[in-house]
């Protein structure tokens, strides 16, 4: 049995790449959906033309990712496609970030997705994808959302090299830097701090950047990144030392801070 795997898949990147490749995609018997909400993986299931099997579970749970290897044995399926979209994001100065809520994210962005792509190999043979949802923030630190850009540059290192330890047995791994993109993801990320207005004049859908990926895995690229404001800034972020950048967005980021405080005043 072919299966395709998303982690995340109740809301934003991972409900968009089911759908899509729902009705992109042949030869896939079932989707398997993954996200600690089972109400709406089960919305989403009822909604796919495709065979699917919902698992409301937290993906940094051992017993969890235990079972849902046990039902892969059971079910002898093939890994055809792992998209792993379940992540989160904490803006704000690091020693005023809620200690629990930045380890969280470490488990989630990092350990959870090592953990999860090291279970689905065995169930991968020659022409499996992985897609790894990065971000734009991989390419430079960043001050006030300094431990989610080290959790996706982490994601991105991590995933070229996954992708050439695996080139020659035939399976591909595809990294995807976004930059903003219009999910709920900036409702729980700014709770305790906002990020550039800069930044949110780049963003674009979900739907984007999810064709992109798709398009870019098919391809066998190593790194998908979406609109040219976000391609740019990768060259920025290759060409100009990063400690020059830093500064740079330091003093923007004081100057919004001033003009937003002066607004309101007024």
């Amino acid at each position: 049995m072919n299966v395709v795997v998303i982690t995340g898949a109740s809301s934003g990147m991972g409900r968009v790449f089911a759908e899509k490749l729902d009705r992109a995609f042949l030869g896939i018997d079932q989707f398997w959906l993954i996200a600690r909400r089972e109400e709406p993986l089960n919305r989403l299931s009822e909604k796919l033309a495709h065979d699917s099997r919902v698992f409301g579970m937290d993906v940094t749970s051992r017993e969890s990712m235990d079972k849902l290897e046990k039902a892969l044995r059971q079910s002898r399926a093939t890994v055809r496609i792992l998209i792993n979209c379940a992540g989160y994001g904490v803006m704000g100065p690091f020693s005023q970030a809620d200690r629990e809520r930045t380890l969280g994210m470490i488990r989630v962005n990092c350990e959870a997705l090592t953990d999860l792509t090291y279970r689905m190999l065995p169930f991968m043979k020659k022409g499996s994808r992985i897609i790894q949802l990065a971000s734009s923030a991989a390419f430079l630190p960043q001050p006030d959302f300094a431990v989610y850009a080290a959790s996706k540059a982490y994601v991105h290192s991590f995933s070229r090299a996954l992708g050439e330890e695996l080139r020659q047995k035939g399976i591909y791994v595809t990294s995807v830097c976004p930059g903003p993109v219009d999910t709920p993801f900036f409702q729980t990320a700014e709770r305790d701090g906002s990020t550039l207005a800069l930044k949110k004049w780049t963003m674009v859908p979900p739907e984007r950047v999810v064709e992109q990926a798709l398009r870019d895995s098919r391809n066998r690229r190593p790194v998908s990144v979406c609109s040219l404001p976000i391609r740019a800034f990768r060259g920025l972020a290759k060409a100009v030392p990063h400690s020059l950048l830093l500064r740079g967005t330091t003093v923007l980021k004081h100057l919004e801070d001033a003009v937003a405080a002066n607004n309101r005043k007024g």
